[in-house]
């Protein structure tokens, strides 16, 4: 799996990474065995960042993980976990939570450092807090060597210029911003990453099915506009023998200034036809033609979070 740099950190990682929210079962039920042979087979093929938060499965996908890394040397894979959302409406930034919220996921995850630390969804909340508490407390945990970088994850680009212009961080992570119908995160924030020289990673390159063949999920925040040129976009990529996730994947993986895309599954075949499909070269005509298709409705999103920060 070819790596790369994040930002200024000296950190190599993978530029496909395994995304672990499937293990908290956020989409179905998983089993121990499921769990465990799916970060098996990510690290076998090369996807040695892992990606996780307390609030996936709030609180089982960090357990599940560290049962399935017990016994892997650390120093074989790179470890994110995330802080501050806990449920779909509980966040708490709090300096004190904050402390205690790496603690406990130390003691699921088996280890005694993670290395990324990232402030969870921030745009539910209010940015001075993140800016002047949050932040500070990690920085906090990172002097003690719990954590090795710190950063932000959210939506709306907004949230992170904010940030930045505010205060340093090490990385961030930006989801379902880079793919074949949006790449805001790429035309609107890269360039004040490379500035700063922070780290860039990407999560989401299928958004939420949307670039997939299965059923889009009653809770899409998508208009109909992108619903519908997705659609289109599988069917046209069917027509050719191309799984439209193929096509998704790919795109995501090809800008060298995101040094990695997370992408999650507790289907191990997913998993390896990823790697695999990492390794092979993009159907550029294809590209073409989907690109075209998404062209009326290119980087047309939602709103999440607090009206303020999008």
């Amino acid at each position: 799996m070819e790596t790369r740099f994040l930002g200024n950190t000296g950190l190599k990682i993978p530029k496909l990474a395994f995304g672990a929210s499937s293990l908290g079962q956020e989409f179905r039920n998983v089993t121990l065995d499921e769990a465990i042979k799916s970060v098996h087979t990510a690290l076998e093929c090369g996807l040695n960042l892992i990606d996780t938060s307390p609030f996936y499965g709030r609180g089982m996908s960090e357990v599940l993980l560290g049962v399935a890394l017990k016994g892997i040397p650390r120093s074989s894979y790179t470890l994110c976990t995330k802080l501050g959302r806990y449920d779909l409406t509980h966040f708490d930034f709090s300096f004190k939570r904050v402390l205690e919220s790496v603690d406990v996921s130390l003691h699921r995850l088996g280890t005694d450092h993670v290395d990324i630390l990232l402030a969870h969804d921030i745009e539910f909340v209010d940015l001075e807090q993140i800016i002047e508490e949050t932040i500070p407390a990690m920085r906090k945990i990172q002097q003690q060597g719990k954590a090795r970088f710190i950063g932000i994850s959210g939506y709306p680009m907004k949230v992170f210029r904010e940030v930045l212009d505010r205060v340093p961080l090490d990385c961030v992570l930006s989801y379902n911003q880079y793919t074949l119908q949006n790449t805001r995160f790429a035309d609107e924030l890269l360039p004040l990453l490379q500035t700063k020289e922070v780290g860039a990673m990407n999560a989401g390159p299928f958004s939420a099915r949307l670039l997939t063949n299965a059923p889009l999920p009653a809770w899409l925040k998508e208009p109909e506009e992108v619903k519908a040129a997705a659609r289109a976009s599988a069917a046209l990529c069917a027509e050719r023998g191309v799984d439209i996730a193929k096509l998704a994947l790919q795109y995501s993986l090809a800008h060298e200034g995101i040094a990695t895309t997370v992408a999650g599954s507790a289907n191990p075949k997913n998993i390896q036809n990823w790697a695999k499909w990492a390794a092979e070269p993009i159907d550029e005509e294809l590209l073409c033609d989907v690109l075209a298709l998404f062209a009326p409705v290119k980087n047309i999103g939602h709103s999440e979070g607090r009206l303020e920060n999008n």
